[in-house]
């Protein structure tokens, strides 16, 4: 799978461009702020229907205009296919495949799979419990595309239960009981959603581990695959069936998990309805990771503990194990690599260079040619205020 035409319609700093790809690595040169980074950008929100550098789509519609369009043809085994996606400031957006209209937007999620790598993937070790679990959540849609409309409607549940309990927060008497049991019935759809985002985060947590270990022998000077481990962890415990006890299982069923929330839900309900927020559900776990230093060291978690390259290297690693578990899957992930080398050191540089060389299509953005290693040598456009020009 690759993306063979790329077509910009007021589009970040873009009025209108139009970029003729191909298969294997292309680099973007050009210094910051020219527009390299909107290109790479708008791929991957074609796969994600999100951005990567923003978290809402406003920013993505140039100033002063009142839509953008992203257009790519896909090229998968031999076939051509148009995916367009018309971006509505304020409105509701639009998707398209070979110009007929999708009865919902979020059915262009996954038709293009990306991973990219960017400055920005520090967070993932670095930053608050929320940037794992998009991490984990993005993958998760990209595997299985129809689990983009489950946490759509976690998210609504969520927001309606949160405005609910600020309400009966603060209500009293008759008011207040009409409130809880309206309470009860969101809790119901909370804990239902719930599990099933639940359950799928821990059997995805589950399928990047061996990955994420040999990522990190990888790419972290003198590693090894033991060194780097993953574990999910949640607000709650499942509730497990006697008889279901009896089969072994990796993760717990969805129905224990639904009654693990809702027990949770009712211990901590007081607390809930004293701060008007819902502190219960897969909105508030996170994905730990650890270092170590050989089979049998102690782990100690890479947040505070890890030095820089440490932390650039479990971000790596990280970033390599989604792609190396969605190429399982089937399907060569489009690789973004949005100015990463510049922050990387020498021999991190090489090593991924190396590893993503044979990828089916390697975008590449980057302020200077030497920033661009040799194992990605390929086409190259040099972009400068907003032009976009093919280079030798």
């Amino acid at each position: 799978m690759y993306v063979s035409h790329l077509s910009l319609h007021d589009f970040r700093s873009y009025s209108s461009v139009e970029v003729p790809l191909e298969a294997g690595v292309t680099a973007f040169v050009g210094r910051n702020g020219q527009g390299k980074t909107n290109l790479v950008e708008a791929i991957d929100y074609l796969s994600r229907l999100q951005s990567h550098r923003v978290a809402t789509d406003a920013p993505l519609v140039r100033a002063g205009a009142e839509q953008a369009v992203v257009r790519a043809a896909v090229v998968r085994d031999g076939r051509t296919a148009t995916l367009e996606v018309e971006i509505n400031a304020g409105r509701a957006n639009k998707a398209r495949i070979n110009k007929s209209p999708l009865p919902r937007t979020r059915d262009l999620v996954g038709l293009v799979r990306t991973v990219v790598f960017s400055p920005e993937d520090l967070t993932l070790v670095k930053g608050d419990p929320s940037d794992r679990r998009r991490f984990l959540d993005d993958l998760m849609i990209l595997r299985a595309p129809r689990l983009a409309g489950v946490r759509s409607d976690y998210d609504r549940v969520l927001k309606q239960r949160n405005s609910l309990l600020k309400t009966a927060g603060l209500a009293r008497g008759s008011a207040r009981e009409g409130a809880l049991a309206t309470l009860a019935v969101w809790d119901d759809h909370l804990a239902a959603i719930g599990a099933e985002i639940l359950a799928q985060r821990l059997s995805l947590v589950e399928a990047l581990k061996p990955y994420v270990g040999k990522a990190y022998e990888t790419v972290a000077r003198g590693a090894s695959r033991d060194d780097a481990e993953i574990t999910y962890k949640s607000v709650v415990e499942p509730v497990v069936d006697p008889v279901v006890e009896l089969v072994e299982t990796t993760t717990p069923s969805v129905d224990s998990l639904r009654l693990a929330i809702l027990a949770e839900l009712a211990r901590r309900q007081k607390d809930e309805l004293d701060r008007g927020i819902s502190l219960v559900g897969p909105h508030r776990d996170d994905l730990l990771l650890f270092l170590g230093h050989g089979a049998g060291a102690e782990r100690l978690p890479v947040k505070g503990y890890a030095s820089h390259g440490e932390s650039w290297s479990f971000a790596l690693a990280l970033r390599l194990a989604a792609y190396d578990l969605l190429r399982a899957d089937g399907d060569d992930p489009i690789l973004i690599l949005d100015d990463v080398f510049a922050e990387l050191d020498s021999q991190r540089r090489v090593q991924l260079a190396e590893l993503v060389a044979d990828a089916e299509q390697v975008l590449v953005t980057a302020a200077v040619p030497e920033d661009v290693p040799a194992a990605l040598a390929g086409a190259r456009y040099h972009v400068t205020a907003g032009e976009v020009t093919r280079g030798e």
